[in-house]
């Protein structure tokens, strides 16, 4: 054989192989496992139990993190591997991922009404705000009933009406997440200072912080002034209040 030609398929060789090494080991779709079994490849896992991590703000080194990891399960949804294929750039914070994922359970995939081994990808992120000791900091920060009448009756200004008592609210923090909110409402009440008929006039965006002040309004009562004139009588008025709950006051 030509040497020169020799040469050259000694050259085509050692880059093909190359390349076969570096090829991705996961499986395509409908591809044979080294078992015989098939599995699927999916970048949509569907979790029985999602993974779950608890971190420090420490940990993650003064910024969000974010990884992806690539799971496999056999088709009982039992991982089986769990190994990164996008560091953190935090060993330490990768291998707690690793562990959380080898510790939930996957949702196994069906083909033609059968159980199959499933190979996917899950990302996650792990961000300053949602550390543990962030939150627990932020659980112990929580908000009152302070709406504006009851802001200003208690400095003894003048006011439509006035609360009999504070209203019952506690709210978290994490609850407005990270941006100052307002809920306004309206109401009725009957000539016992009893309140009916509460409806927002300004939504806050949240709605399981909308329906906690709306629970607390309705189960509050009122003192109505009322002149000498309609001392006897009694009309059902509109009133009007507003809450604004801002995260840097935060008791």
């Amino acid at each position: 054989m030509n040497k020169a030609l020799f040469t050259t398929c000694l050259l085509c060789l050692s880059t093909y192989s190359y390349s076969a090494d570096k090829l991705p080991t996961i499986k395509v779709k409908g591809e044979q496992s080294e078992q015989n079994d098939p599995q699927h490849l999916t970048t949509r896992i569907q979790w029985v139990k999602f993974p779950q991590i608890h971190y420090q703000i420490a940990e993650l080194k003064d910024q969000d993190r974010s990884a992806i990891i690539r799971v496999k399960a056999n088709n009982v949804g039992e991982v089986t591997d769990a190994d990164i294929q996008e560091s953190t750039g935090i060993r330490a914070l990768d291998q707690k991922l690793v562990d959380a994922v080898e510790n939930a359970k996957v949702k196994p995939y069906s083909k033609n009404g059968k159980a199959i081994a499933l190979v996917g990808y899950q990302t996650f992120t792990l961000t300053l705000e949602n550390a543990t000791d962030h939150v627990q900091r932020a659980k112990q920060c929580t908000y009152s009933f302070n709406s504006k009448n009851w802001n200003k009756q208690q400095l003894d200004k003048s006011v439509p009406f006035a609360y009999l008592k504070q209203p019952q609210l506690t709210l978290d923090q994490p609850l407005l997440k990270n941006k100052d909110r307002t809920v306004k409402f309206k109401f009725k009440a009957n000539k016992q200072g009893e309140i009916t008929q509460v409806k927002l006039t300004q939504r806050s965006g949240i709605n399981a912080l909308d329906q906690q002040v709306l629970t607390a309004v309705e189960h509050a009562s009122i003192n109505v002034k009322r002149s000498y004139r309609t001392l006897w009588i009694y009309k059902q008025s509109s009133f009007n209040d507003a809450i604004q709950f801002k995260i840097n006051e935060c008791k």
